[in-house]
C-alpha cells in the first residue's frame, strides 16, 4: 500500500507491537505527529515536559518490561535534549530506539534552522545510527533498529528522518515483529575448562548484573549457587534479579554495597561473574581487587572480558544458553567452612546497620518497604538516597529496580517512574532527593496530566549529600556549592502541578503519609526531612580496597 513515510514510521512501530511512545512534537517532526494523531487509538502517546524527560520514561519503560523503549523528538535542540537520555540508556544496556525529524535531505549542511548533526553526536553513545535518505528505506529501517536494540547486549539505536522523508510517499508492506538475532553460547572447550575451575573451587561467590536480567537467566545462575554452595551478590544493575530474601542473596556488591557482599567476594577463591562489567565502583584498587581468586567471567559482550581485570576463564556468549550447558558439568558441592564464614560476615554486617530511631536514611526506606506490593517499580535518581534505596529496598520480582548505574544521572528517576509505571499498569514508586528532584521536577506535569499514579519520596537534606559526604570525608570540610539552602516548597510545589503531598519529619508520620499517598489516585508528593550529615555506608574511598571499606563513621 502507499503511504506517506511519516504514516510509515507510525504503522511500523504499531507493527513491532510497540503501545506507547513518549516524546514532544516540534516543526520537522509535526508530519509525525500528525500521523500519531490519526492512530491514536492504536499507538498511545505520551507527551512529556521536556525531551529529556521522555528518554528516561522510554528508558524506564523498557527497564520495566523488556521490551524496547521509544521515544520521538523534533530536530535541533529536540533532538540534542535527548542526548543525556540516550547515554543513560547506553550505559546501563537498555533497549531504545530514538526517532528525530531533521531538515529536508536538500537543506542537511547548510546550518538550517533547527538543523543539528544528531547522529555524528549519538555516535559514540549509540548500538547504531541512520539517516534516512529515502522512503523506501524507512520502515526496514525501523525494523531493523528494534532488532539491533534488542540483539545481544541491549541498547540504544537512533533514527533520523528528514522532513522531506516524512512527507514522501512508498511502498509499505506490514511484517510480524522482529525477533532478536540468533542467541549464541560460548565455546564448549572454554565452558568445560571454566566448569572444571568451578568444580574445584572451595569459596566460590556468583556475582550478577544487568546482563543476567536482560538475559532473564535468574533461575540457571540460582542452579548454579545450589550446585556450588555459593553466596550471591549482585551489581547495582543486578538488584531485583533475585528475590531479595533469597537465603544466598548478600545484596548488592561496591563502593556502597553490603559489607557480607563485597567481604564475600574479596575473600572468595571463584569469582563466577555474570553478565557484570567489573567497573571502577566494584573493584576499588584493582591491582588489590580478589587477589586470591579466579574470575569465570560470562557475558554476551566480549568487549568487557578481560577489560579490566584479568579473568582465568572468559566466556562470551548468551548468559542463558551458556549457564544451561554449564550445569551439567558442575559437581553438586558442600562447603560448610565457606558457608560459616559467609554467616560470619553476615553478622559482622548486622552489628554495623544503623538501627538508630528517628527518621534516619534506613527507617525511612524500611518504612517505605512496608507499602509496597510485589510488583511495584521503584525508580531513583542518583545520589544518596539512591544507594540508600540500593541496600534496603525489598523486591519480589525482576525489572522492579529502575535507576541509572552507569552515566549516573541526576533527574533521571522521575521520568523513569512515569515509564516504568505505565510500562507495568500499576502505581510506580520514585526515590528521590532534593538535589536530583530538582533536575526534572518538571515532569510532575506528565505524570498529573496523564492520571499517573505515582508516590514520591523526597529525602531532603539540603544538601547535595552525596557530593557533601565526598567533601567531609577527603577534602577538609570545604562544602564548595553543595549547601542548596533553596527557598522551595516541595509540597506547594507538588499541589502547583495538580499533585497533592505533605512533608513529614518523623518515622509514625512517613508511614502514615505513605498509607494515603498509597490509596490517592493520582500523582503524590512525601517530602521526609533528613540530616545533611547522613553518610551512605559502608564506603568503599576513593582508591582503595575492600581492606579500606569505611563502615561507621570515624574510621
Amino acid at each position: 500500500m502507499k503511504l506517506s513515510g511519516a504514516d510509515i514510521i507510525v504503522r511500523t512501530l504499531i507493527e513491532q507491537k510497540c503501545d506507547v511512545v513518549f516524546g514532544y512534537p516540534g516543526g520537522q517532526i509535526l508530519n509525525v505527529y500528525d500521523s500519531l494523531y490519526k492512530y491514536q487509538n492504536e499507538l498511545r502517546h505520551v507527551l512529556t515536559a521536556h525531551e529529556q524527560g521522555a528518554a528516561h520514561a522510554a528508558d524506564g519503560y523498557a527497564r520495566a518490561t523488556g521490551k524496547v523503549g521509544v521515544v520521538i523528538a523534533t530536530s535541533g535542540p529536540g533532538a540534542t535534549n535527548l542526548v543525556t537520555g540516550i547515554a543513560t540508556a547506553y550505559l546501563d544496556s537498555v533497549p531504545l530506539v530514538a526517532i528525530t525529524g531533521n531538515v529536508p535531505n536538500a537543506q542537511l549542511g547548510s546550518d538550517s534552522f533547527q538543523e543539528i548533526d544528531i547522529t555524528g553526536i549519538t555516535l559514540p553513545i549509540t548500538k547504531h545510527n541512520y539517516i534516512v535518505g529515502d522512503v523506501s528505506e524507512l520502515a526496514d529501517t525501523i525494523r531493523e533498529a528494534f532488532r539491533l536494540a534488542m540483539s545481544d547486549r541491549p541498547g540504544p539505536v537512533l533514527i533520523d528522518v528528514p522532513k522531506d522523508v516524512q512527507i514522501a510517499v512508498g511502498d509499505y508492506e506490514p511484517a510480524e515483529p522482529v525477533q532478536p538475532y540468533e542467541k549464541i553460547q560460548a565455546k564448549d572447550i572454554r565452558i568445560e575448562q571454566a566448569a572444571s575451575c568451578i568444580n574445584s573451587s572451595e569459596r566460590p561467590f556468583v556475582y550478577f548484573g544487568g546482563g543476567l536480567v536482560s538475559s532473564g537467566a535468574a533461575e540457571e545462575m540460582l542452579e548454579l549457587a545450589e550446585l556450588t554452595d555459593a553466596p550471591i551478590g549482585c551489581s547495582l544493575m543486578g538488584i531485583s534479579g533475585v528475590p531479595t530474601d533469597h537465603p544466598r542473596f548478600l545484596g548488592m556488591q561496591g563502593m556502597h554495597g553490603h559489607y557480607a557482599s563485597s567481604m564475600a567476594m574479596h575473600r572468595a577463591d571463584c569469582i563466577i561473574a555474570l553478565g557484570v562489567r567489573f567497573n571502577d565502583r566494584v573493584t576499588g584498587d584493582r591491582t588489590k581487587f580478589a587477589t586470591g581468586a579466579k574470575i569465570v567471567h560470562i557475558d554476551v559482550d566480549g568487549a568487557e572480558l578481560a577489560k579490566t581485570v584479568t579473568p582465568a576463564h572468559a566466556l562470551r556468549g548468551d548468559l542463558k544458553k551458556t549457564l544451561t550447558k554449564l550445569l551439567p558439568l558442575i559437581e553438586k558441592k558442600s562447603h560448610p567452612d565457606w558457608q560459616k564464614k559467609v554467616a560470619e560476615l553476615r553478622r559482622e554486617e548486622a552489628q554495623t546497620l544503623d538501627n538508630r530511631d528517628g527518621m534516619t536514611p534506613r527507617r525511612a526506606i524500611m518504612t517505605l518497604n512496608s507499602h509496597l506490593g510485589e510488583n511495584t517499580p521503584v525508580a531513583t535518581d542518583v545520589g544518596q538516597h539512591q544507594m540508600w534505596a540500593a541496600q534496603n529496598l525489598n523486591f519480589k520480582r525482576c525489572r522492579r529496580f529502575i535507576t541509572s548505574g552507569g552515566l549516573g544521572t541526576m533527574g533521571f528517576g522521575m521520568g523513569g517512574a512515569i515509564g516504568a509505571g505505565i510500562g507495568v499498569g500499576e502505581r510506580a514508586v520514585l526515590v528521590t532527593g532534593d538535589g536530583s528532584f530538582g533536575m526534572c521536577l518538571n515532569e510532575l506535569a506528565t505524570a498529573v496530566s496523564n492520571n499517573i499514579p505515582l508516590v514520591i519520596l523526597l529525602m531532603n537534606n539540603g544538601v547535595l549529600g552525596m557530593v557533601r559526604q565526598w567533601q567531609t570525608l577527603f577534602f577538609d570540610k570545604h562544602y564548595s556549592n553543595t549547601i542548596l539552602d533553596r527557598k522551595t516548597d516541595f509540597v506547594a510545589l507538588a499541589k502547583a502541578f495538580g499533585a497533592d503531598g505533605e512533608r513529614v519529619e518523623t518515622p509514625e508520620e512517613l508511614d502514615a503519609a505513605l498509607t494515603r499517598a498509597f490509596a490517592f489516585e493520582g500523582t503524590y508528593l512525601v517530602e521526609c526531612m533528613i540530616d545533611k550529615d547522613e553518610f551512605v555506608l559502608p564506603m568503599l574511598p576513593p582508591g582503595g580496597s575492600m581492606d579500606d571499606m569505611i563502615v561507621k563513621v570515624g574510621d
